[in-house]
């Protein structure tokens, strides 16, 4: 048996830290915690809480920080993507409704091995993510 609780937080980059904070707010309620200053080779950051002790750190950083192809299985660095968790299709679908308002390229729900439904989305700086909800 795992001895670990979950995740805590993701650090993702962004090139727009208030547009990305905004967009996590809009689509999924998320609340800005905390935000940091850039200081020497710290950049400017933010903790976004997702619910359930989850967050993003979101750290700004020049475009040319932004490396792989965001579009592409393999090409996106050592983590694809991360799902995050919603408590019900219901839940699911209210933030399918939000994405489709936000204007975000998504897919289709689709039930997963059977005890998950799946939604994948790009979020405003083109990541591939996906939300969550047992069936």
């Amino acid at each position: 048996m795992p001895i670990t609780a979950g995740f805590n937080h993701i650090a993702t980059l962004t090139t727009d830290l208030d547009r990305t904070v905004a967009w996590y707010a809009d689509a999924f309620g998320a609340d800005k915690q905390f935000e940091m200053a850039a200081e020497g080779d710290h950049p400017r950051m933010a903790i976004v809480g997702l619910g359930g002790g989850a967050a993003l750190n979101i750290f700004e950083v020049p475009p040319e920080a932004l490396i792989g192809e965001r579009r592409q299985i393999g090409g996106r660095g050592a983590i694809d993507h991360f799902g995050i968790a919603v408590d019900s299709l219901a839940t699911l679908e209210e933030v399918r409704d939000r994405l489709v308002v936000l204007g975000t390229d998504i897919g289709e729900i689709q039930n997963l091995g059977g005890d998950t439904w799946s939604l994948f989305f790009r979020d405003v700086d083109g990541m591939e993510l996906e939300v969550c909800a047992p069936t």
